[in-house]
């Protein structure tokens, strides 16, 4: 190690009485310039022990201003998305249509979450939002946690804790973070029954597997990956009507979730809530951020009798969402009932444009780049993405620009545009930055330009 790099690194009081520190404390108060400046300067002393050079102490301010600025602003903690990942998990997956974003302000006050307003008296958290989910999606019940995975723990506990829950080798699933399909199982409660083989499992396997013991078959959808070639397993209506037959409950993890078909915007479809339902799942549970649109939230929808019994569960209470959450996902759900999802929820407008409308956007935007020093911009077809799991081998055809910049390597121009205010994420490829212009919002055209032309200051 190398102390003398460690010694070059400017003492938190020594940086905090400079005048343009200074003047940052005077606009967002001690405390917080103070927190951002100790995380930075415990990271260059990280880097400095590993052989990194500390930056200068005015770079080291441009640093600290960018950071205090992106907590104490909110309009600076937006993200310009052009990497053409529609549902971003990094970025928050999907955004919320204009009317989820106006639910949130009014529930941030008092609201009436969990009240009668015609009784007085203490009401279901989720009745309004119950109510919208049994007519689009023709259950019994319905209720919400705080994710998906939430559900699924709340589900296995409920109605397979201590007994035997049969599922498919090729349903095994890790979708990241830790999330492994076989370690939930084992932490709700009940007991895992393996059947079938990777690729292909037959619903007789299903069956030799029932024992007194089963509690139930889980169907559980690789939202994340595909098995393609010599593979199969079956699906929610066999599983259902197996289960019926041997008088135990077929329950469906479904994963991203869908109202309406994705084919519609020319993927692959993913599995429709409704059909799940209608195919007999005693409870299907699903995901509310992802292709519905929503906040993130875990839906479990279902018939009343399996619904009254994860309400009773104590993790209901322990996943239970808040009203912000709650505001949000009801004001999703009536563009649903209304039929205007396509146009009013972010995740379809985007999906539902026209190749040829994103080609000239993409257009339009390398003309305008053409003015800054040292860019070149050129309109390239691309592939966008649905995201978090949802499709994973699918995309949709679009448009963008191939960036790069005269002596600035493409993962430093990537980092310029990440690090700015706000953040732009584009997407590397083959040695050049490719902003894909599908994922672009209403206004997010200017925010990139800007962002280039900083960049490239």
């Amino acid at each position: 190690m190398d102390t003398d790099l460690l010694r070059r690194i400017p003492a938190a009081g020594t940086l905090l009485n400079r005048p343009p520190v200074q003047a940052l404390v005077a606009a967002h108060g001690h405390g917080l310039v103070r927190h951002c400046l100790r995380l930075l300067l415990d990271e260059l002393r990280a880097a400095a022990k590993a052989g990194s050079t500390p930056p200068a102490a005015e770079e080291l301010e441009r640093e600290l201003t960018a950071r205090v600025r992106r907590i104490a602003v909110p309009a600076l903690r937006r993200v310009v998305n052009a990497s053409g990942v529609l549902l971003h998990t990094g970025l928050g997956r999907s955004p919320l249509c204009d009317e989820a974003v106006a639910a949130l302000t009014a529930a941030a006050g008092y609201s009436a979450v969990q009240a009668s307003l015609g009784s007085g008296d203490r009401s279901l958290r989720e009745e309004r939002i119950e109510r919208m989910l049994c007519e689009l999606t023709g259950c019994e019940a319905a209720t919400v946690v705080n994710n998906n995975a939430a559900a699924t723990m709340l589900m296995l506990a409920t109605l397979g804790g201590g007994r035997e829950v049969v599922v498919s080798r090729g349903h095994l699933v890790e979708i990241g973070g830790s999330y492994r399909m076989p370690d939930v199982m084992a932490m709700s409660g009940c007991t895992l029954v393996e059947v079938g083989c990777t690729n292909r499992t037959h619903l007789r396997d299903y069956e030799r597997a029932i024992t007194p013991q089963t509690a139930a078959l889980l169907h559980v959808h690789t939202s994340n990956y595909r098995i393609r070639g010599f593979a199969g397993t079956p699906g929610i209506a066999e599983l259902a009507g197996l289960a019926k037959a041997k008088g135990v409950l077929a329950l469906d993890d479904i994963g991203s979730g869908a109202l309406v078909p994705l084919s519609t915007v020319g993927v692959e479809d993913e599995p429709l809530v409704a059909a799940s339902i209608a195919a007999g799942a005693e409870i299907a549970c699903f995901s509310g951020d992802k292709l519905i649109g929503g906040p993130q939230a875990g839906i479990l929808v279902g018939s009343r009798a399996a619904i009254t019994r994860l309400r009773a569960n104590p993790y209901a209470r322990m996943f239970r969402v808040c009203k912000l959450t709650l505001a949000a996902l009801e004001a999703t759900l009536v563009h649903y009932l209304n039929g205007t999802w396509r146009e009013a929820i972010p995740f379809w407008a985007m999906a539902s444009r026209p190749a040829s409308e994103i080609a000239a956007d993409a257009a339009a935007l390398a003309a305008r780049c053409a003015d800054i020093s040292g860019l070149r911009a050129r309109v390239v077809e691309t592939v966008a993405f649905v995201g978090s799991g949802s499709a994973p081998d699918e995309g949709i055809a679009s448009a963008g620009l191939r960036l790069s910049a005269v002596g600035i390597e493409a993962g430093e121009l990537a980092r310029r545009l990440r690090t700015g205010e706000p953040s732009v994420f584009v997407r590397l490829e083959d040695g050049a930055c490719i902003a894909d212009c599908r994922t672009l919002r209403p206004g997010d055209a200017e925010q990139l330009l800007a962002a280039l032309r900083r960049a490239m200051g």
